[in-house]
């Protein structure tokens, strides 16, 4: 596996690679979700390339920035281990140069879920995406669908700027009691931790329920929030079933949809969804 933190490199790099390119954009501090959606990309492209770039431009005040988790030295093991050509390890100068003023913005699909709750957030990981898109110009890129909300409006970027880009959207990779794989699942202390496996109990239970027939939102959401406000150290944030297409708000499914939502244990906000079909 080959190392790159410049962008000339990188885009040099990829003027010589022939075959299909299979492209991983992450922030880092990867897990097996992570991993998985580079097996995905190790079978079904050519060469494999993987970014590392924990993106400024989508946390907002009062996020955890700085204390993102980071360890490049695991993460190259682990990519390399993962079958990853190329790692692109570019730096935030080198990404946002001084004087930089040239932002995507989401319109429509980012008013519910994360996208209500974070101004601002998917400005940001557009940008990104499509700067870096631009940069290693894959011919097929991998995200998790725990991230649903972020994956949908970027195929829908991909489909409105007509990027020669095949969407891929992974299912969610969880630990045996069910929790989905986060960067962020090392903030919680043991306790936390343990709670923290009411969002995937209280989905399931839902999902449950639909599978038996039910169709109404609203009871579908009251199912998830009654598991969810048996724990003590859990405060939601937010629980939405919208549909899967637009992700807006539905009353009754009556075609593919997500129930996803999110829930803080101490400073630690996860999320996490099911698609209902």
């Amino acid at each position: 596996m080959h190392v790159i933190s410049s962008i000339s490199e990188m885009i040099s790099t990829r003027d010589k690679i022939e075959g299909s390119v299979g492209f991983v954009p992450t922030m880092g501090y990867l897990h097996r979700g992570h991993l998985s959606l580079m097996d995905a990309a190790r079978k079904q492209t050519d060469t494999v390339v993987a970014s590392i770039f924990v993106n400024p431009t989508q946390f907002g005040p009062n996020e955890d920035l700085d204390s993102y988790p980071r360890d490049f030295d695991r993460d190259e093991k682990l990519a390399k281990d993962a079958g990853v050509d190329f790692l692109f390890y570019p730096d935030k100068q080198a990404m946002y140069p001084d004087g930089y003023a040239s932002y995507v913005v989401p319109e429509g699909p980012d008013r519910h879920l994360c996208g209500a709750k974070r101004p601002g957030h998917f400005r940001g990981v557009m940008t990104i995406v499509l700067k870096l898109f631009n940069i290693v110009r894959p011919t097929d890129a991998y995200f998790g669908q725990k991230d649903i909300q972020q994956a949908r409006i970027l195929e829908q970027m991909v489909s409105d700027f007509h990027l020669p880009v095949q969407m891929h959207i992974e299912p969610i990779v969880r630990e045996k009691d069910g929790l989905a794989m986060s960067s962020r699942n090392v903030y919680l202390n043991p306790e936390e931790r343990k709670q923290a496996v009411c969002l995937s109990k209280a989905l399931f239970a839902a999902k449950s329920r639909f599978s038996g027939g039910e169709r109404d939102a609203a009871i579908l959401i009251e199912t998830v929030q009654e598991e969810i406000s048996r724990h003590s150290l859990a405060r939601t944030d937010y629980i939405e079933l919208v549909d899967y297409q637009k992700l807006m708000p539905v009353h009754t499914v009556t075609s593919r949809a997500v129930l996803a939502c999110a829930v803080f244990f101490g400073k630690t906000r996860l999320i996490d969804n099911i698609i209902l079909e």
